[in-house]
């Protein structure tokens, strides 16, 4: 079920200054939308098992830390798909006139557990709207809101950093090799992020773009040397990794990415504690792809 109580807004802002634009956009902050699904088991159980852990949850059970992100799907039709395969861009969001868009990292913070089987609404707010020159070129940052509320009441609250890129240059971004060093770090573990793994995650998340499964057009159309691994499931298999290995519950998480991660070589995926919890990173070729951190309860 979903109720969009967006303000609406007519036209396309391609060719305008930044002034302009900028002013368009801020029309956008404040928009709200709230869905509501069933966090079902199987979609969860379906994550851990693609993850090479086969011990299934049941109704009742606590939702695994992240897996909210499998749920409140966006599905569009064809008509409403942008040629990037994400939804087409004017609905919730903002008609950014930039072709690459990525999540560029998040805070979140666990309030109470979300249980599997039951009814929750998540409530998005965009919260804020902004346009940066970076080394690439013009960037739009835009920061989204999400409270996911059970039965019990207010369980997760969210924001997400979402970035909108000029092209980028052909051969402007290298892959790695796969023959760095594995990193020296207390907690270490490694994994394959192989096309099978992109496209079960993609599927189980409705994210359709492109770059993590079309190689053609992740390569020729965005410039990408190889498949794109997910920033959510970097982030995934990071608060997994601290959940295993510290010995109090995770009470915030905060994440930001730093290069992309492909496939074709071994994803690191390290952490160490400190003395609010952990920083936790992945890692290809000796480069941070992505940073992390938990707080402990």
């Amino acid at each position: 079920m979903r109720r969009d109580r967006a303000r609406g807004m007519a036209g396309h802002i391609y060719g305008v200054s930044r002034r302009i634009m900028s002013s368009e956009f801020s029309d956008w902050i404040g928009r709200t939308e709230e869905m509501t699904d069933v966090i079902e088991p199987a979609r969860s159980n379906a994550l851990r098992a693609a993850l090479g852990d086969p011990v299934a949850k049941a109704a009742g059970d606590e939702m695994p830390l992240l897996h909210h992100w499998l749920y409140f799907w966006n599905v569009q039709p064809p008509a409403g798909l942008g040629e990037d395969g994400h939804p087409a861009k004017g609905g919730f969001l903002p008609p950014v006139p930039l072709p690459r868009r990525m999540w560029a990292g998040g805070r979140v913070e666990f309030v109470r557990p979300i249980r599997l089987g039951e009814q929750v609404t998540k409530v998005s707010k965009i919260l804020d709207v902004q346009e940066k020159n970076g080394k690439t070129g013009r960037l739009v940052f835009v920061t989204v809101e999400h409270r996911l509320s059970g039965p019990d009441g207010l369980a997760i609250v969210e924001e997400q950093d979402l970035v909108y890129r000029e092209p980028a240059a052909a051969g402007s971004i290298t892959g790695p090799t796969g023959d760095g060093p594995a990193p020296n770090a207390p907690w270490c573990e490694s994994l394959d992020p192989d096309t099978v793994l992109l496209f079960r995650y993609s599927a189980l998340t409705m994210n359709g773009h492109r770059i993590h499964y079309d190689l053609p057009y992740a390569r020729d159309e965005e410039a990408y040397p190889a498949l794109v691994v997910h920033g959510p499931l970097q982030a995934s298999l990071l608060i997994e990794l601290a959940a295993r290995n510290l010995d109090k519950p995770i009470a915030k998480f905060a994440f930001r990415g730093q290069q992309p991660a492909f496939a074709g070589a071994p994803l690191f995926v390290c952490g160490e504690t400190n003395e609010d919890g952990a920083s936790i990173w992945t890692e290809q070729d000796g480069r941070k792809n992505m940073t992390a951190s938990v707080t402990a309860a």
